[in-house]
């Protein structure tokens, strides 16, 4: 028996799909598997496909709130890696948000660091005040460059993951990885041992993480009331 697992994104899970419709695949992803075109059922997938979602697309409403909670007078931006079909949900979801709470997203974009280079420079010149990181598997990649331009240009940043926060960024606020990861390897034994995809519902993860870092809200000057303190599942000192 084969398997493939798909962890590394919403892009990986489709390029497994279209290669193979015998092959079973188990996805380890962020995006909305139904609203990406994985799948067009949670409780029953069809096809050779099944897995685990992050839901990190779905919670960009979550941390622009946390963020706007905590800098409500700051103009935010929103950075996305342009092209994912993932990330475009999770940008219709953050700017459904920023409407709610009266706010104005501004959007950059990058598909490389010196994009990422180019979208600092535009916070700058634009004034914006804090950064929200879409949950790119490409920014994933790279967390330490994103934290270091966030200290370089002293911007106060949401993470899609904790690594981000333990690296030196702000906050984080995502469902627990290892959890995730764990299930999708579950998944993937069940099938070796002959359990068909179609019987695996899709599984959503049920423990989600708040993490600041107080040593990096201090060097930003940045003071974290208490209430948010009390939110966090770990605070960083």
């Amino acid at each position: 028996m084969t398997v493939i697992a798909a962890i590394s994104g919403t892009p990986a899970a489709h390029a497994a799909r279209g290669a193979t419709t015998t092959i079973p695949i188990v996805f380890a992803n962020g995006g909305d598997p139904i609203a990406t075109g994985l799948v067009t059922s949670l409780s029953r997938p069809t096809g050779n496909i099944t897995g685990v979602t992050f839901l990190t697309t779905a919670l960009a409403a979550k941390r622009l709130g946390l963020m706007h909670e905590l800098l409500p007078t700051a103009a935010v931006g929103f950075l996305v890696r342009p092209n994912n079909p993932a990330g475009e949900s999770e940008l219709r979801g953050a700017e459904a948000a920023a409407r709610d709470l009266g706010l104005q997203l501004h959007v950059l974009t990058a598909t490389s660091e010196r994009g990422i280079d180019a979208a600092f420079t535009t916070l700058r010149q634009q004034r914006v005040g804090a950064l929200l990181v879409g949950s790119d598997p490409f920014f994933g990649d790279s967390p330490r460059h994103l934290v270091d331009l966030a200290a370089r240009y002293a911007v106060p940043t949401m993470y899609f993951a904790r690594e981000f926060v333990e690296a030196g960024g702000l906050m984080s606020y995502g469902s627990s990885p290892t959890d995730t990861y764990r299930q999708a390897g579950v998944y993937t034994g069940r099938i070796l041992k002959g359990a068909k995809p179609v019987d695996l519902p899709i599984l959503q993860p049920t423990t989600f993480e708040l993490v600041i870092n107080l040593k990096t809200a201090k060097g930003l000057g940045l003071t974290i009331p208490q209430w948010l303190l009390a939110r966090a599942d770990q605070v960083i000192e």
